[in-house]
């Protein structure tokens, strides 16, 4: 398993805009049949803007197809519009966890 971390400051557009985006992203991951149940995604956010989106990927396979992935390519672009180009992208690694 793959986690990762995104993290940005909503800087430009619609929030209502852009969590419809997120929606749709959504939509797309749990809609498409080769990707269904390998990719889990949560986006939140804080009271003062800040976002924090949480990937976990079943592996590299996955990750390679999902970059082959027009509505990928869409919400990446989009999301960096969004945080003005200041996006940071952690690789994150668990070195513990409840059962």
């Amino acid at each position: 398993m793959k986690h990762i971390l995104i993290r940005y400051h909503f800087t430009n557009g619609s929030k209502e805009d852009w969590h419809s985006d997120i929606a749709r992203f959504i939509e797309s991951l749990e809609s498409d049949p080769e990707l269904r149940g390998k990719i889990t995604y949560r986006a939140m956010k804080t009271a003062s803007d800040d976002y924090y989106h949480l990937a976990t990927v079943t592996g590299q396979e996955t990750t390679d197809l999902l970059g082959r992935r027009e509505f990928f390519e869409r919400y990446t672009k989009r999301l960096n519009e969004i945080a003005g180009g200041e996006v940071e992208v952690i690789p994150l690694e668990i070195v513990g966890e409840t059962s």
